[in-house]
């Protein structure tokens, strides 16, 4: 048999795929690859079939092949990075990416990766530039048109809602982009021209999960009480769909509406009985809700053995008084993923629980919570006072947050282009610095202090404005990073009082584990002050009356590539 080309081998390859065979179309040409190891075209080709059949490790290790045999070809380097960015290898993305600009900057798809990439690193000066770069080649470049629309709303510019107007009239079947539009009417206070679009386009669309939490967003701002009530009809037009009742529950149960979230959940475990995803789902809301035999009669025959099925069954045996099987489990879950946030705030808990001495390890150490003078100019909190009031204006309370009434901006705070902000990011990445200068010595083996010399970064940022008496955090984690904050900018008179009205918690469980623990430590709020804490720490506020507080809080984790 005659040797087949390196085409040759990709057609057959791209035959099996279209012929509804995936795995004949990778066993395919990866005979091809073993007849010709040294043909980048090929390895290019099986990295974009990989990538197609939802393999990007794989795909990224066979477009870096092909990258290092034809390093002159920049299309290989692009492809690599947009398989490392479905690897969530953001910033090493961005790093291949640049490298390669000299020789790519002709290209607009190259720059249209670029954005795509920085954006997701939330490196957006670059996103937009890049976008900016890509659309001054080819002005209709679709994708060039709808990242920048992006950026211009996660920005907050103000011409975001032209952009989504412009992409639009390109591309009017995108429901991304009517979802972007719809946005941009609400930021501008056009909450029912916003409302009507989401109507309509979840109406067309049912199951498209982004398109109904926005709407239920909407809902909850102009103060429905059955804020999540169009889930049902997207279940009913998509009744193989498992993902709209699994958005459902968590919607509900994002405000506390856990009886409900537990009864949603019941409903598709009948409806999908081989996913016991919503078993565990229904079980997690039943014992949140105060029923505790019913979670313990789905956890007994739950078949589901991973982490998040022990850490929440660890929070049914914390409810009932099982304290040393919920810490069996909680180091079980540990042992998988050893410094998932979740798991090391219960065994915080645990630990208090049994009296344990390694709580002090964990959280008792001194430095671990602090609170320290924000720095930079004389003026600054007030110009960030003015700032967050004319966002607040137009801001919503929020789905699936820990406030129980006041707003909260929209998107990621410090994304936005206002030098105020800007300034107030550098004034907090300072104050970080100070706080790592004061936590106890590197340990390895700690969720926090592993990182106590580690260059961070911020993650998510956001400011809350408190109003009506009686609000305030419930007490909960951010488990997305490893420190947590909050920085007082305004605060009311009563929170000097011996009530203590506002003051930040640390330590003391939520609710839902009904374990009276006193806090291990409180803050009292003043303006100009951070706290700082490690987020394995559950935190919230007391109550307060109706004067005004408001603050800013962001998330903090480790500069890519520097974790231990």
């Amino acid at each position: 048999m005659n040797q087949l080309t390196p085409q040759q081998w990709h057609e057959r390859a791209i035959g099996a795929e279209r012929n509804g065979d995936p795995a004949q179309a990778r066993t395919v040409i990866g005979q091809g690859l073993a007849q010709w190891p040294d043909n980048a075209d090929l390895h290019n080709d099986a990295g974009s079939l990989t990538l197609r059949v939802g393999d990007a490790a794989d795909a990224e290790t066979l477009f870096a092949r092909a990258n290092s045999l034809a390093p002159d070809n920049p299309e290989f380097a692009i492809n690599r990075a947009i398989a490392l960015g479905r690897l969530e290898r953001h910033e090493e993305a961005c790093d291949l990416l640049a490298e390669i600009e000299s020789q790519a900057q002709a290209l607009p798809r190259y720059w249209s990766a670029r954005g795509n990439t920085a954006r997701a690193a939330r490196w957006m000066d670059d996103a937009a530039r890049s976008y900016d770069r890509c659309l001054a080649l080819e002005p209709q470049h679709p994708r060039g048109l709808h990242g920048r629309a992006r950026v211009a709303i996660e920005r907050g510019e103000t011409d975001a809602e032209a952009r989504f107007d412009t992409a639009l009239a390109l591309n009017p079947g995108e429901p991304d982009l009517w979802l972007g539009k719809a946005q941009a009417l609400d930021v501008a206070g056009h909450s029912t021209a916003a409302r009507q679009i989401m109507e309509q386009v979840t109406a067309q669309a049912p199951g498209w999960l982004d398109g109904l939490k926005f709407l239920a967003q909407l809902k909850l701002a102009a103060g429905e009480g059955d804020f999540a009530g169009h889930y049902h009809e997207a279940a009913r037009r998509h009744p193989a769909d498992p993902n709209i009742p699994y958005a459902h529950a968590e919607t509900l149960a994002g405000l506390d509406f856990a009886t409900e979230a537990a009864e949603v959940a019941a409903e598709a475990r009948t409806r999908f009985p081989q996913q016991p995803g919503f078993a565990l789902l229904e079980a997690v809301h039943a014992g949140s809700a105060g029923d505790d035999e019913r979670a313990g009669a789905i956890f007994a025959g739950l078949a589901l053995d991973e982490p998040q099925r022990w850490v929440q069954e660890a929070r049914h045996h914390i409810r009932s008084g099982e304290f040393e099987r919920a810490d069996r489990l909680l180091q079980r879950a540990l042992e998988h993923e050893p410094w998932s946030i979740a798991a090391w705030a219960l065994r915080g808990v645990v630990w208090r629980l049994i009296e344990d001495p390694r709580v002090e390890w964990l959280h008792g150490q001194e430095g671990l919570v602090q609170r320290l003078p924000l720095g930079g100019s004389d003026d600054l909190l007030g110009r960030v006072v003015a700032k967050l009031r004319e966002l607040h204006a137009n801001s919503p309370l929020p789905l699936g947050q820990s406030l129980r009434g006041g707003t909260q901006t929209r998107g990621i705070l410090f994304d936005r282009t206002e030098q105020v902000l800007a300034e107030l990011r550098a004034a907090i990445l300072e104050t970080i610095g100070d706080y790592q200068a004061g936590l106890p010595a590197v340990d390895e083996t700690h969720p926090l202090l592993r990182h106590a010399d580690a260059p961070l970064r911020l993650a998510g940022s956001w400011s809350v404005r408190l109003t009506g008496g009686g609000d305030y955090h419930t007490a909960h984690i951010h488990p997305q990073g490893i420190l947590s904050s909050a920085l007082y900018l305004i605060v009311p008179e009563d929170a000097q009082g011996e009530l203590q009205r506002g003051w930040l918690e640390i330590g003391r469980p939520p609710p839902d584990l009904r374990r009276d623990l006193a806090p291990l430590a409180t803050i009292r709020p003043e303006p100009g002050y951070l706290a700082l804490f490690p987020s394995t720490l559950y935190h919230g506020t007391t109550p307060f009356g109706d004067a005004e507080r408001m603050t800013v809080a962001f998330d903090v984790v480790p500069v890519a590539g520097q974790t231990p």
